[in-house]
């Protein structure tokens, strides 16, 4: 879903924005833990029915990119992503269980043009997945390097 092509002089501290949601399924989870996080209760049912979980969850890092993904897939840092430079306070808040459907909620913190290179800037946004039952499981802050509005 593209959206007008924003620069960082068009955010504002306090601007929230949300994503649709997409659910996971059984299958997705077992695959991304299969080539990213190959531990039991992302990868085998009845190992994780008997683990701490109670059954398969997704992998932390599976969350977080289906997160990061639907906030991108906005548009909003089309016209202006330079990158990043990190992600600080990331957090996982509850387990991803196959079936779950996910929205993704970003919330700009801090925007600062930089000194030494005036044509860009960070944009600092508190990202939250949250479930379908209105459960937070995740919250991150992304350091977003962007361009400034040419001819800003």
């Amino acid at each position: 879903m593209m959206t007008s092509q924003r620069y960082l002089d068009d955010f504002r501290v306090g601007e929230r924005f949300r994503s649709d949601g997409i659910s996971l399924t059984e299958g997705e989870i077992i695959a991304f833990a299969l080539k990213y996080d190959p531990q039991p209760f992302h990868l085998d049912v009845n190992a994780a029915a008997k683990s701490e979980y109670g059954g398969l969850i997704a992998s932390g890092f599976h969350t977080l990119v289906v997160c990061f993904r639907m906030f991108i897939q906005r548009g909003l840092l089309t016209a202006c992503s330079m990158g990043s430079p990190g992600i600080d306070e990331l957090r996982w808040l509850a387990p991803v269980r196959p079936g779950d459907t996910l929205t993704t909620e970003a919330e700009v913190l801090e925007m600062k043009v930089s000194r030494s290179k005036p044509d860009r800037g960070v944009l600092r946004m508190r990202y939250v997945a949250i479930n379908q039952h209105g459960d937070m499981v995740l919250s991150f802050i992304a350091i977003h390097l962007l361009k400034r509005r040419p001819g800003s």
